[in-house]
């Protein structure tokens, strides 16, 4: 399902550029254009999912690989291993939720801190 109005749905199709750092079958990553930390990534799926308000059991293993794939996207773009190290996930659901993008995403934050937010 795609969205022809959706920001995040745009950048899937190549529409508008993005900085990518891994794409596969179901996911986009790309570096945020306004980093609130060191590293500031955005795990996107490609499916168009509105938010985490919209999610049901047949979203669990796509979300469970996001999830699953976030360690290694830390450390490949800057995080520093763990436990001294780490970064931070987050999903922002609706506007009191803080959701700028009606399409589903996970902020991965990490890299020395303090962050600018957070």
């Amino acid at each position: 399902m795609h969205d022809p109005d959706c920001l995040f749905c745009k950048i899937i199709a190549g529409q508008i550029p993005s900085s990518k750092v891994y794409e596969d079958e179901d996911m986009l990553v790309f570096k945020d254009i306004h980093p609130a930390a060191p590293v500031h990534l955005l795990m996107v799926p490609k499916l168009h999912i509105a938010s985490m308000a919209q999610v049901g059991a047949e979203q669990a293993p796509l979300l469970g690989r996001m999830l699953a794939k976030a360690p290694q996207l830390a450390l490949d773009n800057g995080c520093n291993p763990y436990p001294q190290g780490g970064f931070r996930l987050m999903v922002n659901t609706g506007e009191e939720g803080g959701q700028e993008v009606h399409h589903l995403h996970i902020h991965l934050l990490g890299g020395p801190r303090p962050w600018k937010k957070g």
